[in-house]
């Protein structure tokens, strides 16, 4: 399995840079939600499928994607009723090499925005100063996670 280091802020409003990025719209359902941050989910963003199993906590987490077709998502989307979500991503690019997704939710979580900022290493999060646009930092804070948002 492999990781990813992601840390992850609200924003309140969006600057005209982020403004600018065309959106992605995401359509993402959880099969399972488990204890300790475990989570197995369906996504479908322009077009692509993919299941994901996410496993562990905090900035750093298991994670092992695959792709699926669309046959097989609308297979499994039925199994995910009251555990969605709706969002489009706009992906920017950064400084440093890194790209922020801001995520603008609908549905029952309209009017919530998040940053999120995936690294390569535990010492590039760490040393990552957010632009002045980012409010709060919620990596830590289970109620902004999306298994937790999807119910």
């Amino acid at each position: 399995m492999a990781f990813e280091v992601e840390r992850k802020w609200l924003v309140q409003a969006l600057p005209d840079q982020v403004l600018a990025v065309a959106a992605q719209e995401i359509e993402q359902g959880y099969l399972t939600i488990g204890e300790g941050g475990s989570e197995t989910r369906v996504r479908r963003r322009e077009g692509h499928c993919t299941l994901t199993v996410k496993s562990g906590a905090g900035m750093v987490r298991g994670e092992f994607e695959i792709a699926i077709t669309a046959e097989q998502f609308e297979a499994l989307w039925p199994a995910t009723e009251g555990r969605r979500i709706q969002k489009s991503r706009r992906a920017v690019p950064e400084e440093g090499g890194v790209t922020i997704e801001v995520d603008v939710y609908a549905g029952a979580n309209a009017g919530l925005i998040v940053a999120e900022v995936e690294f390569d290493d535990p010492w590039g999060a760490e040393a990552f100063i957010p632009p002045y646009w980012f409010g709060l930092e919620v990596t830590d804070d289970e109620s902004y996670k999306n298994h937790r948002l999807a119910r």
